[in-house]
This record gives structure tokens, C-alpha cells and sequence, in this order.
């Protein structure tokens, strides 16, 4: 059974290992979120505990996890922190899935909470990017985003031998009724 939760700082101290595992297999399965090959395990272990971290205990980040009957499968996060003239607006981020877990609903499962959380903090507008062509992007799509556009060449492939484009995306949620 699938169970998606937020994570507090502790939480992810206490599961950095399992969630470096899944960037790590993301990333060695072709991911494009900001790592290049090679992508040692350490390299995805201190991305958690350092840089998520910290933003997660500032509140700056929500973390959303998705387990597996008990195990650790998916992540995705919401990016509150904004400029003074975006209060409005959150961003996802890092929607990663490990492969061996991959074609469950996982990944529509951690964004239907992401944007439950967004509404839950205020925010009516969500914005993401994904590398133009991904097996993401229709995922995206069918959750009702729309593309604000593509700019070309916008960070390198995995590997580091290419360039690839990145698709701006954004939804607009519906307010709860107060």
C-alpha cells in the first residue's frame, strides 16, 4: 500500500540514506535533476543532509515521501520560500520515483499531495520544470499544468555530453472555500 507523508528535519535525518538511494537510481537511470554521472552515493547523501536540510528545518521547503508497504519509493518537494511579490506561488521540485518502483501511480500520488500541501499553505499558482521530451512532462500535463514555454539548451544531459531544453510548466489551484 502506498503512503505518501510530509517530513519534518528529523524525519529526514533519521531517512537520508533511503532517500539518496532514490536520487541516486533516478540519476544513474538517466534523471535529469541537477547531477552528472558519475553520481557516487555520497554525492546524492549529502545533497539531503545538506542543502534539503537545512530548508526543510527553515520551512523554506515542504518534503512529501511516498512509501511502499514501510519502504521509501518516491519524493517530491514543494518550494515555499518566494520573493515578497510571490506569496501566492510555491514550486515543485526534485518529483523523483526509484525505478524498481516506477508505473504504481507513485508519482501522481506524491503531486496530488504536493498540491494539496500548496493549497493547505495559501498558495494558489504552482510552477515546475522538467527537460523537454521526459517521461515526466505528460504526467505533468495530465495533472492539468500547462506549458509557459521551453528554452533550448538549458542544462546538460546526464552524462554531460549534450545539452538539453527544459519545459516551464504552472498550474493554477482552485482555493478552498474558506
Amino acid at each position: 500500500m502506498i503512503d505518501i507523508q510530509r517530513w519534518t528535519a528529523p524525519d529526514l535525518q533519521n531517512g537520508a540514506d533511503a532517500l539518496a538511494r532514490i536520487l541516486h537510481g533516478c540519476v544513474h537511470d538517466g534523471a535529469s535533476v541537477g547531477f552528472i554521472l558519475p553520481h557516487p552515493l555520497g554525492e546524492a547523501l549529502e545533497f539531503w543532509r545538506s542543502d534539503i536540510l537545512d530548508q526543510v528545518r527553515q520551512g523554506h521547503r515542504l518534503l512529501l515521501v511516498a512509501q511502499d508497504d514501510g519502504v521509501v519509493v518516491g519524493t517530491v518537494s514543494l518550494v515555499t520560500a518566494s520573493p515578497a511579490n510571490q506569496p501566492h506561488r510555491a514550486e515543485i521540485s526534485k518529483l523523483l520515483v526509484h525505478p524498481d518502483h516506477r508505473r504504481k501511480g507513485i508519482a501522481k500520488r506524491l503531486m496530488r499531495a504536493a498540491e494539496q500541501a500548496a493549497v493547505d499553505a495559501g498558495k494558489s499558482l504552482l510552477t515546475l520544470d522538467t527537460r523537454s521530451g521526459d517521461s515526466a512532462e505528460p504526467l505533468y500535463a495530465s495533472l492539468g499544468f500547462e506549458t509557459a514555454g521551453v528554452i533550448p539548451g538549458y542544462c546538460l544531459d546526464v552524462t554531460g555530453q549534450r545539452f538539453d531544453s527544459t519545459t516551464y510548466m504552472y498550474k493554477h489551484l482552485t482555493p478552498v472555500p474558506a
